[in-house]
Order: C-alpha cells, then structure tokens, then sequence
C-alpha cells in the first residue's frame, strides 16, 4: 500500500514538472521562428540593392540619364545624386505593379507566419520573372543558355532566375544605349556646326564647347528635354 501510494506521488510529480515544460517549449519555438524571420528579412535587405540594379529597369534608366548628362559636355551636372535619385523614383514608379504583387504573395504570407523561406523565394521570384521575361529578347536568353551550356527550357515557366538576369541586362543595355544615340545625336549636330563656323571665320583658338555648350541647354530647355526623356523611358516598358 505505502508502495502504490509512493509510486502515485511520483507520477503526479513528473506530470506536475512536465506541464511547464511543455508549456515553455511552444514559445521557445515561436521565439526561434520569428528569430528566423529576422535573419531572413536582414538577408533580403542586404541583396536588396543587386536586385535593384539587375532585376528592375534601373539599369536602362540610369545609363540614358547619365548619357544626357555627357551630351551636354558637362559630366558632373546633373550631379549623380541627383540622377540617381531620379532614376530611383522612376524605377518605383514603373516596378510599382510587379513590387506589389511581391509584397502580398510572397513577403506579407512570409511575415505573418503562413509562409515558408521555400514559398518566399518561389513566390517572391514569380512577378520579378514575368516581369524580365516581357523585357528580354529570345536571342539574349538563347546567348546565355549557350554560354553555359544548358539546354533550352520548354517553357516561360521553366527559366532559370540566375539565366534569366543576366539576360535581361543585356537587353536592358542594348535598349540603354539606343536610347542614347538618339540622344545623343543632335547634340552632335550642334557641336560639328559650332566648331564648323568657328573655324570659318578663323577663330580656332576658341573652344567650340564654350559656344555650344549654352545653345544645347537652351535649345534643350526650349523644348522641355527632361520631360520628352522621361516620357521616352516610360513608354520603353510599355
């Protein structure tokens, strides 16, 4: 009888000790799940910039500004701060569709706890890849393939994001530089005829760009340059 007795007693106390265990274990789990989030949110953050530059229109936004800027002849005006930050603005506005399907399939699902750091990349990657599909050109994405020796996918679906990249920054710069030249051009125009009447009337010791460098900006103020660039980029992701 003293036996049972004691042998009641010391299962009641392992139940009594086991209780707060268990009850302390659900949330040290939850505490090393949020932890985990953290760490994977900082992580994105940290590649957030190589995704700005390689995956969103930054890149052809960002050359054909700094090609205007050369144009002219003065390369330190704008300065960078201030076309980068345009550049950014324009990027935003552009990607905004693309980033707010990211945000609400894959980052909100992610932070709430109803996602895991499989569906994140998986979701998160799909309107980035919809997005540089539209943008890329069948013979960069053949180049690249080729390059690596990799067989073509059968379908959109099936595109390696790593492929894919580099692929729609070729493009991205193709498209740049084109941009460019049209730019670029009619400033040439204006340069060849200063230095053309310069020389004509036998004044070759004056620069051409101290004569041509005021009539650029104002014929580019004239016929609202920023604007007709702005408009031209825009309608390129049409």
């Amino acid at each position: 009888m003293i036996a049972r007795c004691r042998l009641i007693a010391w299962v009641a106390a392992s139940g009594a000790l086991a209780l707060p265990a268990t009850a302390i274990a659900a949330p040290a789990a939850e505490a090393t799940s949020e932890a985990v989030r953290i760490a994977v949110v900082l992580a994105v953050l940290a590649v957030i910039p190589a995704i700005l530059i390689s995956m969103t229109s930054f890149v052809r936004i960002v050359i054909v500004l700094a090609m205007v800027r050369h144009a002219f002849g003065m390369p330190q005006t704008p300065p960078n701060a201030v076309l980068t930050s345009l550049a950014l603005f324009m990027t935003a506005f552009i990607m905004a569709p693309t980033l707010t399907a990211v945000h609400e399939s894959a980052l909100q699902p992610f932070l709430e706890g109803r996602a895991e750091i499989a569906d994140l990349m998986e979701a998160g990657g799909a309107p980035l890849r919809e997005f540089m599909l539209s943008h890329t050109r069948d013979s960069d994405l053949e180049a690249i393939y080729a390059i690596s020796n990799t067989p073509l996918p059968n379908s959109a679906e099936d595109v390696d994001l790593l492929k894919l990249t580099p692929a729609f920054m070729l493009n991205e710069l193709r498209v740049a530089f084109t941009i460019g030249f049209v730019i670029l051009l009619p400033f040439l125009l204006i340069d060849l005829v200063v230095a053309s009447i310069l020389l004509s009337l036998g004044m070759m010791m004056v620069p051409p760009a101290t004569i041509s460098l005021p009539i650029k900006v104002l014929m580019f103020v004239l016929i609202d340059g920023w604007s007709l660039v702005m408009e031209g980029l825009l309608g390129s992701f049409g």
